[in-house]
């Protein structure tokens, strides 16, 4: 993952200097959510939060899928299971990001990145991601 939601980075800087003055809580589930992005490699975190209902995948199949993450170690906490999307019906398109939201539709955006390479889901095309390959870093 890239970087941390603006609402994520507030969100915990209240926590641990502000004795949690927001009353934040932890989702009891967290999901991670595909998007087609079409901005441009400058574009930033707060761009893709902006555009992320627009450029989310949507229909065919598509739906955020919950995930689970091992301990943190080192500033970094990585996934502990494999989540896989499938096309059925049609398309996805190219997948350029994915993104962590604390919710299976709306909600708030917790985290996201760019994928390491794009990837073209057609329909009855899978994107997998192995468990231990989406890693969220607290740099």
């Amino acid at each position: 993952m890239s970087s941390f939601a603006d609402y994520t980075e507030n969100r915990t800087l209240d926590f641990w200097f502000k004795a949690n003055s927001l009353s934040t809580t932890a989702p009891s589930t967290v999901y991670v959510g595909l998007a087609t992005s079409t901005q441009s490699a400058g574009d930033t975190l707060a761009d893709l939060e902006e555009n992320i209902q627009d450029d989310e995948v949507s229909g065919n199949g598509y739906s955020r899928q919950s995930v689970t993450f091992a301990a943190a170690s080192g500033g970094s906490i990585s996934t502990n299971a494999t989540v896989t999307f499938t096309a059925s019906g049609g398309a996805f398109g190219t997948v350029t990001h994915c993104f962590i939201a604390d919710n299976s539709t709306g909600g708030q955006i917790l985290a996201a990145g760019a994928l390491t390479s794009s990837k073209v889901i057609s329909n009855g095309d899978s994107l997998q991601i192995a468990s231990g390959n989406l890693t969220v870093t607290l740099a």
